[in-house]
């Protein structure tokens, strides 16, 4: 009979790619340029599929990306402790990277963003402002013992047992309240609508 293996296979080949990667660094950080360089070449072929994944629609940048990463890694490689994970810190370089590049594209494609007459007049600053005064609006039509859980818990973030503490009603008084008073100002909405 022959053993089932135990083993995932996805997490024997990660430990592969780790155990690859950690030799070949350390022997190029020992001064094994033959090695480092198969470092290098082992990484960009796995970064590669990496920044492909994650940039579908950014596929011409991928490898300036890339060259900006293996360049990052390079400059860092005296950081890396040798009893440490290197896949985990170069994905950390690789994440880095990454958030530089959407950070540049977001500012690059913000100046290039058309800007449509229709588009104006749209949305304003002011509706924060209105659905503030409209929510108050509403608030005020409903009892204390309504509106007091409602703005303790829903707009000012308090748990139930320290909108209890802080108003003096029971933690069952508290739920029983936004329950009550939630139900209540949907009516009114519908009613209103």
């Amino acid at each position: 009979m022959i053993p089932e293996r135990t083993c995932d296979p996805a997490a024997e080949r990660r430990a592969q790619v780790e155990d690859e990667l950690r030799v070949r660094l350390i022997a190029g950080m020992a001064g094994d340029g033959v090695a480092y360089r198969g470092f290098l070449d082992r990484l960009a072929s796995y970064l590669r599929a990496y920044l492909r994944r994650r940039l579908p629609r950014a596929l011409e940048d991928v490898e300036d990306i890339l060259q900006d990463t293996l360049l990052a890694v390079h400059n860092a490689r005296h950081t890396y402790r040798a009893g440490e994970p290197v896949t985990a810190w170069i994905h950390a370089i690789a994440r880095y990277k990454l958030v530089d590049f959407f950070r540049a594209h977001a500012r690059r494609e913000a100046l290039h963003d058309p800007i449509a007459d229709d588009d104006l007049f749209v949305a304003s600053d002011d509706e924060p402002a209105d659905a503030r005064r409209d929510v108050g609006h509403l608030l005020r039509m409903l009892p204390d013992r309504h509106r007091l859980p409602i703005q303790l818990v829903k707009l000012q973030g308090l748990t139930v047992a320290e909108a209890a503490a802080r108003s003096g009603l029971s933690e069952s008084a508290i739920k029983v309240g936004i329950h009550r008073g939630l139900k209540a100002l949907a009516a009114r909405i519908r009613g209103g609508a």
